[in-house]
C-alpha cells in the first residue's frame, strides 16, 4: 500500500482544504443559561486547548463578555495551589487530597 502510495502521490497540487466542526448538541446553551439563572453553578473541566475550550464556553453560553475568566494550567500541585491562591476571592475552591 505504501508503495502504490509513493508511485501515484507525486507532483501533487493542493486544490482546496477542509476541516470539521464539533458541534455543540441542540439547546446545549439554552440548557446552561437556564441552570445559571436558577442560581447553580456550572464548571467545565475539560482537555482541549484553552483557546478551544474558551470558545465553546462562549458557544454554549457557559460565558459570556462581562465574566473574569480565570485560566489554570499548571503542572504541580504546589502550582495549582499558587494559581487558585490568586484568584480564590469569588470563587468557591474544594480540593480532595
Amino acid at each position: 500500500m505504501a508503495k502504490l502510495q509513493e508511485e501515484i502521490e507525486v507532483e501533487l497540487v493542493i486544490l482546496g482544504a477542509t476541516a470539521i466542526e464539533d458541534k455543540l448538541q441542540d439547546q446545549v446553551g439554552d440548557t446552561i443559561s437556564c441552570l445559571k439563572e436558577a442560581g447553580m453553578k456550572v464548571w467545565v473541566l475539560t482537555g482541549d486547548k484553552t483557546e478551544t475550550a474558551i470558545n465553546i464556553g462562549f458557544s454554549c453560553k457557559l460565558l459570556d463578555t462581562t465574566q473574569e475568566i480565570f485560566i489554570v494550567d499548571v503542572q504541580t500541585q504546589e502550582d495549582l495551589l499558587s494559581k487558585l491562591a490568586e484568584v480564590e476571592e469569588g470563587v468557591n475552591i474544594f480540593i480532595k487530597k
